[in-house]
């Protein structure tokens, strides 16, 4: 079974532009992690610092989601 929720690295924020020649480059700085919703197909709002504290959340959501599922058919 597909987990619902699944950590991915955050999106990385741009901080800079810098002038190369006729290009521009964008420094970047990652953000840390997000979860991800399999199933709405979306990224969720709130963001982790770090990786074990997006495990830590998205296992708490994944068991919550399950045993509501167990739930709904006991």
């Amino acid at each position: 079974m597909l987990n619902k929720y699944v950590v991915v690295p955050a999106i990385p924020v741009a901080t800079e532009a810098v002038r190369e020649g006729d290009r521009y480059y964008c420094k970047t700085v990652s953000s840390g992690f997000n979860l991800y919703d399999n199933q709405e197909k979306q990224r969720l709002v709130p963001a982790y610092s770090t990786r074990q504290e997006a495990e830590t959340e998205c296992e708490r959501l994944n068991l919550e989601r399950l045993q509501s599922i167990q739930s709904a058919y006991a």
